[in-house]
């Protein structure tokens, strides 16, 4: 169960999903290699939508620009730069869908996630390991979902204790939707399923 705090633009979609192979063993799906093609035909979000997101973030005071962008437009720059990232099947589901959707999504492994699990604002002088390299960012004002170690995932990067791996079987997922634009994050996590659904025989249990 995930305890959301009140927030005035936050539509947020959480759930975990299950799979008998590991990451490092599933194989991508033909829809999923479709949703991943580059196409220079292929209209992404507009930027209502990128600013709908954006406003989301600046809400609890955090800044989102520069390497604090939202990561759904780091994902359209490389998308429209033809090096979008592939790493695996579950990894590539959350970025194919967070790319036409353009809302952020955390991918986070769920068996690493400790304690009760809570979204909410950072307060101020919050931060958090992010890469291998133990880079931290300032998470000052920003929305996350922690447990009771930390900050676990972020609409602008997940925390690398948490990340998912070759091994990873079972996955949280949280969709960072706005009020601002009604019925995208249940679209997209529709659209999600369907893909895991491709993908694999995943389960996907009901929306935390």
């Amino acid at each position: 169960m995930v305890t959301i705090a009140p927030h005035p633009l936050l539509d947020a979609v959480c759930f975990v999903a299950r799979s008998k192979l590991s990451a490092g063993e599933l194989a991508c799906s033909t829809a999923l290699e479709a949703a991943l093609a580059f196409d220079a035909t292929v209209v992404l979000p507009s930027d209502d939508v990128r600013s709908a997101v954006r406003t989301l973030l600046r809400h609890g005071g955090y800044k989102p620009s520069g390497r604090g962008k939202p990561a759904s437009e780091y994902l359209a720059g490389a998308y429209t730069e033809g090096r979008f990232p592939r790493i695996n099947a579950l990894v590539d589901v959350c970025n194919a869908v967070s790319l036409h959707s353009g809302l952020p999504i955390s991918l986070l492994d769920y068996e690493l996630l400790q304690g009760n699990l809570t979204i909410s604002v950072l307060p101020e002088g919050s931060s958090y390991i992010f890469n291998p390299s133990g880079q931290t960012i300032d998470a000052s004002g920003l929305l996350a979902l922690s447990d009771s170690v930390g900050p676990a995932g972020t609409p602008v990067k997940d925390a690398q204790r948490t990340k998912t791996h070759t091994g990873t079987t079972a996955t949280l997922t949280v969709i960072w939707g706005s009020t601002a634009l009604p019925g995208r994050a249940a679209a997209a996590a529709a659209r999600y399923r369907e893909l895991l659904g491709s993908v694999a025989d995943i389960t996907v249990e009901p929306n935390l």
